[in-house]
């Protein structure tokens, strides 16, 4: 029996594993062992995501976690290396772009053993984004490099990975199949002042939370939006925190904040929003797939296509560009293409890969 070591650490690992998890259980020869970092330990942005995706339990929770991206790599790296040594899985699998990402990477192929990166190939080109060097270095030393879109693919290309001992496949977006199976299964959060149209959105990239001006200009755009209609706000505990710590201005009484939300009160969410503003790679994605127009909270975007298409607005922290972007979503009927990102058996693709 083929044993798969996983590594979750992050609210998006959680719902992408949720979809893979599901397909390998059905797989008699494969077992899968679940390693939970630690790296977001609220129970809103953790554990309930476990209790509503039916995600088995870990079977180790390192607790690591409010540290520098230094120390927390590090403890991760030494702690994840203890476990693969206990475990000698025949692959370990990582998803996207963390910490928790990078420390399975080197941990894994540091004890030579061979290493899947879901969502492979994805790159914003900003290397100031820890997110982007997490990505790049997981690429680079992954045996198998599972592509969510073409463009994933092309990016690989153009880095020569054709020459190194690896094996690109073109999967699709687990995070679809996830979205696809959970979409019956959403409710509607415990917020009374929602309205029939409303905007959702969510902070929390350290290039806007950590500069106050970028800070500053994000609420104070929130602020006015919601004069023309309800902002619901799932914020951040780092987000909540910041504001209050840097005198940030105070959020308008009709942005509607709530703690973090999990999976099926966040899809709730976006089946009935009339527009999604984040600086989240998840998000954008998800706002695509419940065909909701995006303001992205950020300079650039992986997830190119969607800007390509029109459906994404980037427009970093930049107050006026954020309220031209309401505007313009606001006034033009957005046409959204089909098949981005696959047909939604990206996981079981995966799966059937692992075991052959």
């Amino acid at each position: 029996m083929k044993k798969i070591l996983t590594i979750l650490g992050a609210r998006p690992q959680f719902i992408k594993a949720a979809a893979v998890s599901r397909a390998i259980a059905v797989k008699k020869e494969m077992q899968e062992v679940i390693v939970h970092t630690g790296q977001h330990f609220d129970k809103n942005m953790s554990q309930v995501f476990f209790d509503q995706m039916d995600i088995p339990r870990p079977d180790y929770n390192l607790d690591i976690h409010s540290m520098s991206h230094g120390a927390m790599t590090g403890k991760m790296l030494e702690k994840l290396e203890e476990v693969i040594l206990k475990e000698k899985p025949d692959t370990v699998m990582v998803y996207g772009d963390t910490n928790s990402t990078l420390a399975g990477a080197l941990a894994a192929t540091k004890l030579h053993i061979p290493l899947a990166h879901v969502e492979a190939g994805l790159r914003s080109h900003n290397m100031k984004m820890p997110e982007e060097i997490n990505r790049i270095l997981t690429d680079r030393v992954s045996t198998f490099l599972f592509c969510p879109t073409p463009v994933a693919i092309e990016n690989l290309q153009k880095e020569g990975f054709e020459n190194f001992n690896a094996r690109m496949l073109l999967t699709g977006d687990v995070m679809y199949d996830a979205c696809l199976f959970f979409s019956e299964k959403s409710r509607a959060p415990e917020i009374s002042r929602i309205s029939e149209n409303f905007l959702v959105a969510t902070v929390h990239r350290a290039e806007n939370t950590d500069e106050p001006g970028n800070l500053s200009s994000i609420i104070s755009a929130l602020n006015e939006l919601s004069q023309k209609e309800a902002v619901v706000f799932p914020i951040h505990p780092r987000t909540r925190k910041l504001i209050g710590e840097k005198n940030i201005p105070p959020l308008s009484e009709n942005v509607v904040v709530t703690d973090p939300l999990g999976y099926l009160e966040m899809i709730h969410l976006l089946k009935y929003c009339r527009m999604v503003l984040t600086d989240s790679g998840g998000l954008q994605k998800e706002a695509y797939f419940f065909k909701k127009p995006c303001i992205t909270l950020r300079e650039e975007t992986e997830w190119t296509e969607l800007a390509d298409a029109g459906l994404n607005k980037l427009c970093g922290s930049n107050k006026s560009r954020i309220l031209k972007a309401y505007d313009h979503f606001s006034s033009q009927k957005v046409t959204f293409r089909e098949g981005l990102y696959g047909d939604g058996n990206a996981s079981e693709r995966i799966a059937k890969t692992l075991a052959d």
